[in-house]
């Protein structure tokens, strides 16, 4: 049974090597959106990314995230993915998690189409055998043919997407975590895309949607997150979180 608990999470992350400091340190603080922390050590900033977040999630729920750019929306989403371990606070995650946030993370552009559909699966948390059992689908839905077997360096952008979104969406998790809903490749596999990404939200217990189209979020969602500066600021249903944000955004 899948469970997420974060009581009081936070998530502070250190840059080192800091030469131009106003610039990284707006960028910095647009991107994760948390607060500069001065430390004594002058080539380290830390971070703020996330501040006492704390919620639950169990099976059934289907979660948006929203909020600005800089919001935390994605350091949320790491977190979730266990990408980020917190640095203050717990982060309890139960169940297998598959994370369609950085689709090509991980993948080697040397090794094959192949080599990377294994890799990639035993990153997924799959042993060998498994990952290999995954390359027929693979093979049929990514329609890569005999480029599979080449190093995915020979990949144009279209291909290499095309793969990382085939291999991330051949598990099915009972944690889904997505940053927008995507497209890959040309029109008629956009589509093809869409109907797979579908299926893999109905089949998952828990998922969690970080995106800035409202309507998504109101027909996909259940519940929603608002988050901002790094801080959850509300929890409830998409139509009231959704108004309190924009709300926010107005004044």
């Amino acid at each position: 049974m899948a469970h997420i608990i974060l009581d009081k999470t936070g998530v502070e992350l250190a840059i080192y090597n800091t030469r131009g400091r106003a610039l990284k340190s707006e960028i910095l603080r647009r991107t994760v959106g948390g607060g500069l922390q001065d430390v004594h050590d002058s080539s380290v900033q830390v971070v703020n990314a996330l501040k006492e977040v704390s919620f639950e999630a169990a099976d059934g729920d289907r979660i948006g995230i929203v909020g600005g750019n800089g919001a935390g929306k994605s350091t949320l989403l790491r977190v979730l993915s266990r990408v980020y371990p917190p640095t203050s606070g717990r982060a309890v995650i139960s169940g297998r998690v598959s994370s369609l946030i950085d689709l090509s993370m991980g993948m080697d552009t040397d090794a094959t189409g192949y080599e990377n559909i294994e890799m990639r699966g035993i990153m997924l948390g799959l042993n060998r055998k498994q990952a290999q059992a995954l390359i027929p689908d693979i093979e049929e839905f990514s329609e890569l043919g005999e480029f599979l077997s080449l190093p995915i360096r020979t990949y144009s952008s279209g291909m290499m997407l095309r793969l990382a979104f085939a291999v991330s969406t051949a598990v099915h998790p009972e944690i889904l975590v997505i940053d927008e809903i995507i497209g890959a490749g040309d029109a008629a596999f956009a589509e093809k895309a869409q109907k797979r990404l579908q299926q893999l939200i109905e089949k998952a217990s828990i998922m969690f949607l970080a995106s800035h189209d409202n309507t998504t979020i109101e027909r996909l969602c259940t519940r929603a997150l608002w988050m901002k500066s790094g801080r959850l600021m509300m929890d409830g249903s998409p139509e009231a979180v959704l108004a309190a944000y924009k709300a926010d955004k107005d004044k």
